[in-house]
């Protein structure tokens, strides 16, 4: 179950991959890490990337880069690319070093910011959190990153750094109520639920498991679990990183009901609000099921976030429960929308 992430490849490369190594490199991981250090006190060898990475969303892109970075490793061997990884993870744990608590993290501001949290001063919008930039959503990436670095390369550096930085989280949230808990999880936080069940599977310790039934929102989580669709007008894709952590935990405990919310989620969206590319939603959000004149009437229509989330949902799915109706929807959605 833990390396289901696993996969053979084949050694032959394709066009696509090739173009996506060159696309890998060429990405400066100095200006990367630039956010990091930054927050860890530290002085960096660059300036960093503009755009959403100086205005607010600062570090998340370093994150994606991990899981990148050790795809690409898992994918070809190349030592170019093991070198780039080892690079961001020895970074990285120099500030996670330095910063004293285990966190790693972006997000401009971020020591006043996890102390007022810690304080139980909490202001949550949906795309806010005491007025900084869904940080929780910011964060993930890096802890899916040393996820998908320790599975898909066995770098044992990176399972330590996510060890600590589990752990942070933990004594960040350990004299939170459930009450304050819920309110912070009103602002997007990408598949934080997900990534601890992942740590309680790698490491076997049900404090992590907790920790990812904290973070499980209940908002989403309740409706479904009574098999009622409350999705329309609701921001889409936050809401699949939360049912594939709702699916994860489930794989964890064995807990059946939470896999029939994931399962019923599945299934209202992939049979009533899915169109024949295979994604979902109009302006990032949830239109009703019953009227989907908004796709045709919108220049913007489903986003490949959302598509690529429903498959990460699918494969979850299929391998609890093999029906051909997952790989299906796997099949088309793969070659008529994230292709």
């Amino acid at each position: 179950d833990l390396h289901r992430r696993r996969h053979s490849f084949p050694t032959r490369r394709s066009s696509d991959l090739e173009t996506d190594m060159k696309y890998i490199l060429a990405l400066d991981p100095d200006r990367l890490l630039v956010p990091y250090l930054r927050e860890a006190g530290i002085a960096s060898k660059s300036n960093s990337y503009s755009n959403w990475e100086n205005t607010g969303l600062d570090g998340h892109i370093g994150g994606h880069y991990l899981s990148a970075l050790s795809e690409m490793y898992a994918a070809t061997g190349n030592e170019q690319i093991k070198e780039r990884l080892d690079y961001m993870l020895n970074s990285l744990e120099q500030c996670q070093q330095k910063n004293g608590n285990g966190y790693i993290g972006g997000v401009p501001g971020s020591k006043p910011l996890w102390d007022a949290i810690a304080q139980g001063k909490i202001e949550a919008g949906s795309f806010s959190l005491n007025d900084k930039w869904v940080p929780w959503y910011n964060i993930h990436k890096v802890y899916a990153g040393l996820i998908d670095a320790y599975i898909l390369t066995e770098n044992e550096k990176a399972k330590k750094m996510l060890i600590q930085f589990s752990d942070w989280c933990i004594n960040l949230t350990a004299n939170l109520s459930e009450e304050q808990i819920q309110q912070m999880l009103r602002s997007e936080h990408g598949g934080m639920n997900e990534v601890f069940a992942d740590v309680a599977a790698i490491t076997g310790d049900k404090k992590y498991l907790k920790l990812a039934e904290k973070f499980s929102h209940k908002v989403i989580l309740d409706p479904l679990l009574n098999n009622t669709d409350s999705l329309n007008g609701l921001h889409a894709n936050t809401q699949i990183p939360k049912v594939i952590g709702f699916m994860r935990v489930a794989e964890v405990s064995g807990d059946k009901e939470w896999a029939n919310a994931a399962t019923f989620f599945w299934n209202t969206v992939v049979n009533n609000r899915t169109i024949s590319i295979g994604g979902n939603s109009v302006r990032e959000h949830f239109n009703p099921a019953t009227d989907f004149s908004s796709m045709i009437e919108s220049r913007e229509g489903p986003e490949t976030c959302n598509s690529y989330n429903m498959l990460k949902l699918s494969k979850h799915l299929f391998l609890s429960d093999p029906s051909s109706k997952y790989m299906d929807y796997y099949e088309r959605t793969t070659y008529n929308h994230i292709l």
